[in-house]
């Protein structure tokens, strides 16, 4: 017999009473989301961390004002904007250069693995260049999952304009990476 998985109004209800291991729960749950999503407003991999970790302390603190009867992943993307927000406004100056990570073996060629990261820095590169709530309009519809009306409710704008960010942000990455190629 399977056991059902918890739900994300379960593991907040078990949270408010005092079970830190059901918040955990659910912040490992959550926690790739969130931090793609710090990711995309701050570009920098240390500090989308401390706005990750911020953002899940305010969700801790606001664990009252959850509606359990819906799911966790909108209500915590919009805590994760918010914090990366603010963190962006609070750190104007970079005071030292992020370290590279280290790669891992990953089973493919070396020149595999050289066209995978040119790609993701190309994606990066391209999706730097888009405003705030385009770039997060098509990481939580591309990547997330999330339905339109679901990120206009995260974001705080109509569904249209979610839509409307979402076909913009793609014709401006498709244009963007079409013409990192032709310089290549």
């Amino acid at each position: 017999m399977r056991i059902p998985p918890v739900s994300d109004g379960e593991l907040v209800l078990r949270a408010r009473s005092g079970d830190r291991e059901a918040f955990g729960a659910l912040v490992e749950r959550h926690a790739p989301m969130v931090r793609r999503l710090t990711r995309a407003v701050l570009h920098h991999p240390e500090d989308a961390d401390d706005a990750a970790q911020d953002a899940f302390l305010s969700a801790w603190r606001a664990l009252d004002r959850f509606d359990t009867t819906q799911p966790a992943g909108p209500w915590l993307a919009r805590i994760a904007v918010n914090a990366a927000r603010d963190l962006q406004r609070r750190r104007t100056v970079r005071q030292s250069e992020p370290i590279p990570e280290a790669t891992a073996t990953t089973g493919r060629s070396p020149l595999q693995d050289a066209q995978a990261a040119l790609l993701r820095e190309r994606l990066g590169q391209a999706l730097a260049t888009l405003p705030e709530r385009q770039r997060l309009a098509v990481m939580l519809f591309e990547v997330e999952g999330y339905r339109h009306a679901e990120i206009g409710a995260m974001l705080g704008v109509p569904e249209g304009t979610v839509r409307s960010d979402v076909f913009h942000a793609r014709r401006r990455l498709r244009a963007a990476l079409g013409e990192q190629e032709e310089r290549e």
